[in-house]
């Protein structure tokens, strides 16, 4: 979504007086939009409709995204769709794509979060929404986020932690400690291979 400007910030953005804009509404060139609570305001592709005219700006699409580790946790994956289903209807989000994988949440490199976020770089996404920070990213979020932000789109997290099964958390905790109990194994092995051969030319 960008950044957002009340009229008289979106006025000044733009160059123009706060009664240009109103009149430029009243006109159709510009449709203001609405919060849940009816405050008017203006992201940045309205911004660009005016300093760029030439350029067509295509809608940006809401994506939910749902996760869950195992294909064990189908019923747990049926309900965050629900909760997020009832989340979007609260919040007046209407919903172009919904997007349900089953992979972990150290797998950066799960098939439809990679297109997520290869949608989201060409500038096709203007929200993602999730249950939970953890259902894009067990580590790294906040580094999805940015390249989120970056390019126009926002992550909105409902943080319903009820939809985030602490058995995947020790899972994932698990597959850190295995990861690195491997390398100091190897790492073990490496030295001894280095003090066998340097005894030994030694003599």
């Amino acid at each position: 979504m960008g950044r957002l400007y009340r009229i008289g910030e979106f006025a000044e953005r733009i160059g123009r007086s706060v009664s240009t804009v109103r009149r430029w509404e009243s006109e159709g060139r510009l449709v203001a939009k609405r919060s849940p609570s009816g405050q008017r305001y203006f992201d940045d592709s309205d911004v660009r409709k005016v300093l760029r005219p030439g350029v067509v700006e295509h809608a940006r699409r809401i994506v939910v995204y749902c996760r869950v580790s195992s294909p064990g946790q189908k019923n747990d994956l049926a309900s965050q769709v629900a909760a997020m289903e009832q989340f979007c209807l609260a919040r007046g989000l209407a919903v172009d794509e919904w997007v349900s994988e089953i992979g972990g949440g150290m797998n950066l490199r799960r098939e439809k979060l990679v297109a997520l976020m290869d949608a989201v770089d060409r500038g096709e996404i203007g929200t993602i929404v999730v249950a939970h920070w953890d259902r894009l990213a067990r580590f790294g979020f906040d580094f999805l986020e940015h390249v989120a932000n970056r390019n126009g789109c926002e992550i909105v997290v409902a943080n319903q932690e009820s939809l985030s099964p602490r058995q995947e958390l020790v899972e994932d905790l698990l597959a850190i400690v295995g990861t690195f109990s491997c390398r100091v194994d190897g790492l073990h092995r490496y030295e001894k291979t280095l003090r066998d051969e340097l005894s030994g030319g030694g003599r």
